[in-house]
C-alpha cells in the first residue's frame, strides 16, 4: 500500500475512536471508604458520519466496609447497559439508555454481612452541549433525566418503589497529544431525586439535593488497535452519609472500550 493510502487510513482511524471517546463512570455504591469500577464496552458507528453510534457494557463493583479500605471486600454491584447516541446537530448530542443492575444490600453494624439483594432496571434520557475553548480545550455540559424502579431477588415490589432523579454534569477536557489520542478529564455532577415510597401511605419523597460526584480520568487508545482505555478517580460525596466526614467514597476506576466500525 502507497504511503498516501496509510495515512489517509491512519487519519481516518483517529478520527474514528476520537468520536467514540467517552469514559464509563462507576455508579453510586452506598456507604463505603473506598471502592473499584472495571467495565468492559462495546462501540459503534451506526452511520458513515459517526454521528449515531451505541455503546453497550458489562460493569462489576466491589468496595470496602464501612471500617476499612480494601477496595475489593464486597461485592457491590453488576451493571449490564446498552445506549444509544445521536449527535444531531453541531457541538450538541442526545442519547437514551436502559439499564439492569444488581446489588447487594449489607447490614448497617459490624460484621456488615449481606442481607439482601436489590434488582433495578434504568432508563434514562441525556441531553449535551460541548463548547470548544480553543484547540485543546473543550467543555461538555451535560443534563440526565432517569427512571429507576426497584425489586427484591425475587423481582417483588420493595419499600422505595421508584424513583425519579436529575443529574447535572460539566465536564472539562484536554487534548494532551494527538498520538494516541491522549486526553485529561475533570468532572463534576449534581444528582438530585425524588422517591415514591410503597408503604401504608404511599408517598413521594421531596425532590432534593442527595449526592455530587468529582471525577479525574486519563483517557488513550491503544496503538495499532480499535481498543481505548481510560483509568479514573472519583470522589462521591452522599449527602448525610457517614463517608462524607471522612471525605467521600473514593474509587478507583477503570474500562476498556472496544470500538467497532460501520
Amino acid at each position: 500500500m502507497h504511503g498516501t493510502g496509510k495515512m489517509v487510513i491512519g487519519i481516518s482511524l483517529l478520527g474514528l475512536y476520537s468520536s467514540l471517546y467517552a469514559q464509563i463512570s462507576p455508579p453510586g455504591l452506598g456507604e463505603a471508604n473506598t471502592a473499584s469500577w472495571l467495565a468492559f464496552g462495546v462501540k459503534r458507528k451506526l452511520d458513515s458520519l459517526g454521528k449515531k453510534q451505541t455503546l453497550s457494557y458489562i460493569a462489576l463493583g466491589r468496595k470496602s466496609s464501612p471500617d476499612d479500605y480494601n477496595l475489593v471486600s464486597k461485592q457491590a454491584i453488576i451493571v449490564l447497559n446498552h445506549e444509544m447516541y445521536h449527535s444531531f446537530a453541531p457541538n450538541q448530542q442526545y442519547s437514551y439508555a436502559v439499564s439492569y443492575r444488581r446489588q447487594p444490600k449489607y447490614e448497617s453494624s459490624a460484621p456488615y454481612e449481606k442481607e439482601a439483594i436489590e434488582q433495578e432496571v434504568r432508563v434514562y434520557g441525556r441531553y449535551a452541549y460541548t463548547f470548544a475553548l480553543g484547540k485543546r480545550w473543550k467543555l461538555k455540559n451535560t443534563i440526565r433525566q432517569e427512571f429507576r424502579k426497584f425489586f427484591d431477588s425475587d423481582f417483588h415490589q420493595t419499600e422505595e418503589n421508584f424513583q425519579l432523579r436529575t443529574r447535572i454534569k460539566s465536564q472539562l477536557t484536554y487534548n494532551v497529544s494527538p498520538k494516541n489520542n491522549h486526553k485529561l478529564a475533570l468532572s463534576a455532577e449534581s444528582l438530585f431525586s425524588t422517591s415514591y415510597l410503597h408503604d401504608s401511605e404511599q408517598k413521594w419523597t421531596p425532590f432534593g439535593y442527595k449526592e455530587v460526584r468529582i471525577a479525574a480520568y486519563y483517557m488513550f487508545s491503544i496503538p495499532h488497535s480499535p481498543f481505548t482505555v481510560d483509568i479514573g478517580y472519583v470522589d462521591d460525596l452522599i449527602r448525610g452519609s457517614k463517608s462524607i466526614r471522612k471525605g467521600g467514597v473514593h474509587y478507583l476506576a477503570a474500562d476498556l472500550i472496544w470500538n467497532l466500525p460501520l
